[in-house]
């Protein structure tokens, strides 16, 4: 009889053991369901972070800023340093966004920095261009040279510009102003300043229509390069 009992037990053993084992594996498959789910939600949000915040690449598109920038290379672009981004979610449609509230990062972009920025009315799409004029500027070009009389200023100064080739002084587009910038804007202009879409037809931009900071040139890599920002171009 013992051992007859002994036997049940050992059986009535197993088989609780048994629908433990399958309840706990069936947990697992639920588990690992959700922490792929919840991985792949991570990354999306991290990588949106990412793109929104730190860094992006972004690939030239034309020649406007020839020849610091030719068609076709990616750039890096940092964008803890100044960056703006729309308050809304990444699916939400272009009239939609273009009226949402916009999350402005980091400090104000310097002269003569290489900036990725937009254009009212033209939602997503990035434009690469030089800033040259701060809020308070009084600026003109006069036979492809810059001029500028700063905020309080009461002389203009004469910028020789090194990044703008000498073939590009030319042409109608190279003589511009006086135009003074609106507090809270900048002025935008293309190296390439006869073949440059920019603010002489557009307008000043306001800061939150500036996204990123261009940092090097990461593509193709035999073209690796740091692209002079601000004082670094004089």
């Amino acid at each position: 009889m013992s051992e007859i009992k002994q036997a049940a037990e050992k059986t009535a053993e197993e088989t609780i053991q048994k629908k433990g084992k399958k309840q706990k594996e069936k947990k697992t498959v639920g588990q690992e369901i959700l922490s792929w789910i919840l991985t792949i939600l991570v990354a999306v949000v991290a990588a949106l972070v990412i793109r929104s915040v730190i860094f992006e690449p972004v690939r030239v598109d034309g020649t406007s800023m020839d020849d610091t920038l030719a068609d076709g290379e990616i750039m890096f672009v940092s964008k803890f340093d100044y960056s703006s981004t729309w308050f809304c979610l990444p699916w939400q449609d272009e009239k939609t966004k273009e009226n949402a509230p916009r999350i402005t990062i980091g400090g104000d972009p310097k002269r003569f920095d290489v900036v990725i920025c937009r254009y009212p009315g033209r939602g997503d799409t990035n434009f690469v261009k030089r800033v040259i004029g701060l809020p308070g500027d009084t600026l003109r070009l006069e036979d492809g040279y810059l001029y500028i009389k700063e905020k309080g200023q009461e002389e203009e100064v004469k910028y020789e510009e090194p990044y703008i080739s000498e073939a590009y002084r030319g042409g109608s587009l190279n003589n511009f102003g006086p135009f003074t910038v609106p507090e809270g804007e900048f002025f935008v202009m293309g190296d390439h300043r006869n073949n440059s879409n920019d603010s002489r037809s557009v307008g000043p931009i306001e800061r939150s229509m500036i996204v990123g900071h261009v940092r090097q040139v990461v593509y193709p890599f035999g073209q690796w390069r740091t692209v002079k920002n601000g004082l670094d171009v004089e």
